[in-house]
């Protein structure tokens, strides 16, 4: 091979390498960071198209915004002059307020107001840009506020969350007194983990250094430091208050040893934790619903004593 040939080959092996690199150090991560940020994608839900008044509840729409300006729209649902507080239903990821329906109906039974809507970048609400929780937490403190000021809403305000909106309401309750207690139902540690462990979950990929980037862009674009969302960090800031931490005992995506670890940082008397059997994240509610009535029931009457 002559040595033209040879300048040839080895410059066409340097933009090989080079679109490769570019595809992997820039392109895949930029994808999840797309992934992270932008919750286009709706996992299809039983109660798509039912409001409460298709459980026999009567309700009202309503929209408030954000404290950055977002609107969102949600339902209130009154449980009369005598209610024993109000109960605020953050919904998961690619999810909307008709995911924390069967909730609702549960915790209006027991006398609670309800106060469900959508989260930004979702549902019915604006917003182009999401964060797992982070940003969400603004969403869900804007949810208590209008509560309060605008129904006038019966204390205690308890937020209760699946998932993202598990992880948005520690979040939450951590920055608003107002919030007496939260029932976390499969809430992650922090935003590092919940990445670095679902990439090796479902993409078999190390951290370093796709996952790594894909982290600290979703962050930038969201406007915060990785670092800033902990919800070991949350739990602590909470204490004294109550949390119902609650776990399904097969989920892969967030394990039982999630709950137990943001257990151990609540010094809350009244604290409590609960693993149900089952295996799809997020699913407690629906595949052991009466152990878990049972222990949101107990739950919130020692918050109410």
């Amino acid at each position: 091979m002559t040595l033209s040939k040879r300048r040839i080959m080895r410059n066409i092996l340097l933009v090989l390498l080079s679109l490769v690199a570019i595809f992997f150090l820039i392109v895949v991560p930029l994808f999840f960071t797309y992934l992270i940020t932008s919750a286009r994608f709706r996992f299809p839900d039983r109660n798509n198209g039912k409001t409460p008044q298709s459980f026999g509840l009567a309700y009202q729409p309503i929209e408030f915004h954000s404290s950055d300006g977002v609107l969102l729209k949600g339902w209130y649902v009154p449980a009369g002059p005598t209610a024993h507080g109000t109960i605020i239903y953050c919904h998961g990821r690619n999810r909307s307020r008709v995911e924390m329906l069967p909730m609702e109906v549960y915790g209006h039974s027991l006398g609670y107001n309800g106060l469900l809507f959508d989260f930004r970048d979702s549902g019915e609400s604006g917003g182009k840009i999401g964060s797992l929780g982070y940003l969400e937490r603004l969403d869900a403190i804007a949810a208590v506020d209008y509560a309060l000021k605008q129904e006038h809403a019966a204390r205690p305000i308890v937020l209760w969350g699946v998932s993202m909106g598990a992880a948005a309401s520690l979040m939450a309750a951590s920055d608003s007194p107002d919030v007496a207690a939260v029932i976390s139902d499969s809430s992650f540690l922090s935003f590092r983990h919940v990445i670095v462990h679902h990439a090796h979950l479902f993409f078999h990929i190390p951290s370093f250094p796709i996952v790594d980037e894909a982290i600290y862009l979703s962050a930038w674009r969201a406007g915060f430091w990785p670092s800033e969302f902990d919800l070991t960090k949350a739990v602590d800031r909470i204490n004294p208050r109550p949390i119902l931490f609650i776990a399904v005992e097969g989920d892969k995506r967030i394990t039982p040893e999630v709950a137990r670890e943001l257990y151990s940082h609540s010094n809350s008397p009244k604290k409590a934790i609960l693993v149900v059997p089952g295996h799809r994240h997020g699913e407690g509610f629906t595949s052991e619903h009466e152990l878990y009535e049972q222990a949101v029931k107990k739950f919130l009457a020692s918050i109410s004593n």
